[in-house]
């Protein structure tokens, strides 16, 4: 008898090339830059500039230092930046949990629109810790260039959105999972094997390594702060997958098609859908649909399902000046929105509330709105969460769910307002929209500019902005990424001081 070559030392074949996780290792691999459309490559690019937008507010915020103290106080230093804490650096896993940490802090963040995951915050610390790691542990290495990095980002903003609609997308998010932590291993495992050069057996162990990692509970939102960090923790252990797989440790194989313990069917279990997962859309249309094209940059501070209801109000605001300023009269609010926002932004808020559980409250976000005519990361200050006015408007506040069950983005949303004796003075004031700004529309690539500039500007001085925001624009022509490194670890302010 010949010997028979085990497959995990099978030089670079995925184990079964025609299965969706084998045909997804295989793309992984085989891509490359100009496979990518120009304008897909110009959005990356500036969904990029929003992620960095979000780590520098992030990266000081009250929960945030509590976060990075802990993990300096038990970790000992390692090679790779904490950005925009003066040089302080760590192992390549804590960095990554971290840096994730800082671009979740303040619910500014990117999401998307298929199946919810914050895209940024799982893939871009992943990547900058592995180039980091990469360089300074191995000298013979290839410098990691912008092109790498816009490469292996692209990539994971392709992966992630398909694994999650493997699980029916948003629908995970009715079943009490963190969304995002479910689906983020896997974009954080593909994008660091991209960026490493894994041949396709070894990406495919890598995001079965990835993929046995997967946790988070939802109700992380209501005033935990580690729902900040749920990101994190799939950054980091996509990122582990990949270390591990690159050594040779071998991950679990078929991980998405796999019948018994598989991904998609363990997580699926329960779900009520018919089937209950969907293993072809993890594979599906790779390189000709662009799943990048359903991620959304938000407008606002606070919880993606939150902002249509931000946009109701500012509607009625425009169109009722008079009596949306004399709040005081209004009856009461009626919020009526989809299956998925309803669960995950239509509880009911208690008093005191943590700016992590305002932030995921229609209610609260709908209060603000109407008494600060803004939701931006000051209506989220300490000293603004408790006020009377704002848990007055709350009391008022009914969110239900539409018995419309294709509304998705949408809200419809009703104000009714009492005369002096408490009678009701009119017929109700309503607004109703298919979705948000960041929605219809998404924000231009100039609105993304702004928003970074407008986040930004307060926290850095303006060479080092400016500097940041070229370089990440132009991407394809730096040649080391140490430069972003070097620009990122210089000390942040923090946006609430």
């Amino acid at each position: 008898m010949g010997s028979v070559t085990p497959a995990s030392v099978d030089n670079r074949h995925p184990s079964d090339p025609s299965g969706p996780t084998g045909r997804l290792a295989n793309w992984i691999d085989e891509i490359t830059l100009q496979d990518v459309p120009s304008h897909i490559q110009t959005r990356a690019k500036h969904i990029i500039l929003d992620g960095i937008a979000c780590l520098l507010v992030g990266a000081h915020l009250p929960g945030s230092e509590i976060a990075a103290r802990a993990i300096f106080d038990m970790e000992a230093p390692g090679k790779c930046t904490v950005f925009g804490w003066g040089g302080r650096k760590l192992s390549p896993l804590q960095a990554a949990l971290l840096n994730s940490t800082f671009i979740q802090g303040f619910e500014l963040d990117d999401w998307h629109s298929e199946a919810p995951l914050h895209s940024n915050s799982l893939v871009l610390p992943a990547l900058l810790a592995a180039a980091e790691h990469n360089t300074s542990s191995d000298l013979s290495s290839e410098v990691t260039t912008g092109s790498d990095l816009l490469l292996a980002t692209i990539v994971g903003f392709e992966v992630g959105p398909r694994v999650g609609l493997g699980l029916h997308g948003g629908h995970v998010l009715t079943m009490g999972w963190h969304s995002g932590a479910i689906f983020g291993p896997s974009p954080a495992a593909a994008s660091t094997s991209k960026l490493l050069g894994l041949p396709p057996s070894q990406i495919e162990d890598a995001l079965g390594i990835a993929c046995t990692q997967a946790g988070g509970l939802m109700s992380a939102q209501f005033g935990s702060d580690v729902k900040r960090m749920q990101h994190g923790f799939a950054a980091r252990n996509g990122l582990l997958g990949t270390f591990l797989a690159k050594s040779g440790y071998t991950g679990i194989k078929r991980v998405y098609e796999e019948k018994y313990g598989g991904f998609l069917a363990c997580f699926s279990r329960g779900n009520g859908k018919d089937p209950t997962y969907l293993p072809e859309e993890v594979a599906k249309e790779l390189g000709t649909t662009w799943k990048i094209e359903g991620i959304r940059l938000k407008a606002y501070c606070g919880m993606a399902g939150t902002h249509c209801t931000v946009d109701c109000l500012r509607e009625l605001q425009a169109k009722y000046p008079l009596q949306m300023k004399d709040y005081k009269k209004i009856k009461d609010i009626t919020i009526e929105l989809g299956d998925v926002a309803f669960h995950h932004g239509g509880w009911l808020a208690k008093r005191p509330l943590t700016a992590t559980g305002a932030h995921m409250s229609n209610a609260y976000v709908a209060a603000t709105q109407i008494v600060d005519n803004a939701v931006t990361p000051a209506q989220f200050k300490q000293e603004n969460l408790d006020r009377d006015e704002i848990w007055d408007l709350i009391s008022k506040v009914t969110c239900v769910e539409s018995e419309d069950k294709n509304l998705k983005f949408g809200t419809r949303l009703t104000v009714a307002f009492q005369n002096d004796n408490g009678g009701q003075v009119s017929d109700p004031i309503v607004s109703s929209l298919p979705g948000p700004r960041g929605v219809f529309p998404k924000l231009s690539n100039e609105e993304i500019i702004e928003k970074w500039r407008v986040l930004v500007t307060p926290l850095i001085d303006e060479s080092r902005r400016q500097k940041i925001e070229d370089l990440i624009l132009n991407l394809e022509s730096c040649e080391r990424l140490t430069e972003l490194i070097e620009l990122l670890t210089l000390p942040t302010k923090n946006p609430l001081a």
